[in-house]
């Protein structure tokens, strides 16, 4: 006999509240993309709210046409795909060292590697080291600076420590390194938390404007998010060679959604792509073992 589902007062408003979280994520994204895709003459009028109405493309053609913002995907997918690639091979290699607990000086050095997680040296101490460097103004003083956070090097290590000795010990005996083992047997071993720790590293990248303002000078190196912070904080989008289609009338509103959603669903799209990975990384790096 087949049991019958029963709901609970706690079910009910547990769902209740669950459906409230879910409207209050979605709704922006779904207002933005309705403002954006609708006449120029409703959105001015306030008539728009969950469903485009007018439905056009200008707000996209303007957008997609001028030359600052490819110019800022560029930038963007440069730091995004190369800042994430150095941040998860150094991450990995420290993290895999710090498994090591019979390494000489392991627990003190995991002790300073804590301590930086609540205390810094600040936003001047910090910009002044990357200028001494010579990385202000060039690419990889984007890359540079935060390629490594301490949350998700733990993470990783705690990975690590769960793999089986047996076999790092079986790749000794086959006469591989150190070095060897790590990029034969742990690397392939470690996809659901490379993805994991990949994906919070690109969205941190994508995201990333505070520092393009502090260490970018030249417009043509601004990621994306730079132009998306001037355009919605000014209300203007300026920097064209000329007008973009004649018959478009610019609504401040609706460009700015435009912008917002062009800079957004390009990074919402990854994360179907590595979902099998995220919950299973997220839990085996959290707990030992």
């Amino acid at each position: 006999m087949k049991s019958k589902w029963k709901w609970s007062w706690f079910d009910v408003l547990n769902a209740f509240l669950l459906s409230g979280v879910v409207f209050a994520c979605l709704y922006p994204f779904v207002y933005m993309m309705a403002v954006s895709l609708s006449d120029s003459a409703a959105i001015a009028s306030g008539e728009v709210w969950l469903w485009p109405k007018g439905f056009n493309l200008d707000m996209y053609q303007y957008v997609f046409e001028d030359g600052r913002v490819l110019t800022g995907y560029k930038n963007t997918l440069i730091y995004v795909i190369l800042g994430t690639a150095i941040s998860l091979l150094v991450t990995a290699l420290g993290a895999y060292s710090l498994s090591k607990t019979k390494m000489v000086m392991c627990k003190p050095i995991l002790l300073l590697i804590v301590f930086t997680m609540f205390f810094g040296g600040g936003m001047i101490p910090t910009f002044l080291v990357v200028k001494e460097l010579g990385l202000v103004n060039t690419v990889w003083g984007m890359v540079l600076p935060g390629a490594v956070s301490t949350w998700n090097l733990l993470i990783m290590r705690t990975f690590f420590l769960g793999l089986p000795q047996e076999l790092e010990e079986s790749g000794k005996i086959d006469g591989l390194s150190e070095i060897g083992i790590f990029f034969r047997i742990v690397l392939p071993l470690s996809k659901p938390v490379f993805a994991t720790i990949g994906l919070y590293y690109a969205v941190g990248m994508w995201n990333n404007f505070m520092g393009p303002l502090l260490y970018l000078r030249d417009a043509d190196l601004q990621p994306l998010q730079v132009i998306l912070r001037n355009i919605v904080l000014s209300g203007q989008f300026t920097g064209t060679d000329g007008p973009i289609v004649g018959d478009i009338v610019i609504v401040e509103d609706g460009l700015k959604f435009a912008t917002i959603m062009v800079s957004t669903l390009p990074i919402l799209c990854v994360y179907p792509f590595i979902q099998k990975y995220f919950v299973k990384g997220a839990l085996i790096g959290s707990v030992k073992g």
